[in-house]
């Protein structure tokens, strides 16, 4: 199955802040979600019920909804930011 991806619109911001090469790669990262959304891991705590993957030092944290078959994106940054 096939999900679409949306991308939280702070997100975007955060993601333009990002050097070009990682930028890249976290996009490339992001559209694989579509045919595997449970690949990142499960968070705690705070974030509980969200997943996130990890690009290098860069982290995506997302949603995914398999009844609509959505994908979230939620926050995308550096790893000693994103959790803040």
């Amino acid at each position: 199955m096939i999900y679409s991806v949306s991308i939280k619109q702070s997100a975007l911001k955060s993601l333009k802040n990002i050097a070009h090469e990682d930028r890249l790669r976290i996009i490339e990262a992001i559209d694989q979600l579509k045919t595997n959304p449970a690949a990142g891991g499960v968070l705690k705590g705070e974030y509980s019920g969200l997943r996130r993957i990890r690009i290098g030092s860069y982290r995506v944290v997302y949603e995914a909804h398999d009844e609509q078959l959505t994908v979230l994106v939620i926050r995308i940054g550096h790893r000693r930011e994103v959790y803040r």
